[in-house]
């Protein structure tokens, strides 16, 4: 991501505005789950719960208010979520809110934005696994667990993410429906970034382990957000 000088450009000259919005409540999250492969989070049966559709609706509602407060026409909206089961009815329901038709270029599934996979020897066990990654995240977040991601892995693909948003629109309200390691790892990269321009390079290229990346990396649990939550990021 270039501006005609040749540099990154600092978030805060971001050509877009964005929002982030967890997944409703979900059947793994009122399970007890841990449901992080697309294998998995592509069936119908790990959708959203009861009140995860009451949270989406509820979210929407209060995306349209910022929107209208800050004179932000819902015509510019561009929704694009994780392909998951949870995200994709979460964002429906959003666009539903909003009238945005979900099946038009407005709004689409983006790979990239999936949620980050734990590995097999997490995968369908329980939530309270959850501790033993986040205490290595903390130390080492370009460790992985077996056979899954490490959190650098995660921030270089949604900073690609960043990158293509960037480059395909301009003046949008762009809103990112993910999941909670995610949605913690892309604050954590923007809030790097916003300190230092060249973060979003330094955090693509996986052979970079500077302090600098580690400490905002490792850091990533302190933004975390309820299920369900709307946070506007930039």
């Amino acid at each position: 991501m270039e501006d005609p000088s040749g540099s990154s450009p600092s978030p805060a000259i971001l050509r877009n505005k964005y929002w982030i919005l967890r997944h409703g409540r979900s059947v793994p999250n009122e399970r007890g789950l841990i449901v992080s492969s697309l294998e998995n989070g592509t069936k119908p049966e790990f959708g959203l719960a009861p009140q995860g559709f009451e949270q989406a609706r509820a979210a929407g509602e209060l995306l349209r208010k910022e929107l209208e407060e800050m004179g932000v026409p819902v015509d510019s909206v561009k929704i694009r979520y994780s392909p998951f089961s949870r995200t994709t009815e979460t964002a429906r329901a959003v666009a539903g809110v909003l009238g945005v038709p979900f099946e038009g270029p407005s709004c689409e599934a983006v790979v990239g934005l999936r949620e980050r996979y734990f590995g097999p020897s997490y995968e369908l066990l329980s939530h309270d696994k959850y501790a033993e990654v986040w205490a290595v995240d903390e130390a080492h977040p370009y460790m992985a667990p077996e056979g899954g991601e490490s959190v650098s892995d995660v921030a270089k693909r949604l900073s690609a993410v960043l990158s293509s948003t960037e480059t395909e629109f301009h003046s949008s309200a762009i809103l990112i429906v993910s999941h909670g390691d995610p949605l913690q790892i892309f604050q954590a990269v923007l809030s790097g970034a916003k300190e230092n321009s060249s973060f979003l390079e330094d955090v693509s290229d996986l052979k970079v382990k500077g302090m600098t990346v580690v400490s905002v990396l490792s850091q990533h649990r302190k933004f975390a957000l309820a299920t369900g939550e709307l946070r506007r990021v930039m």
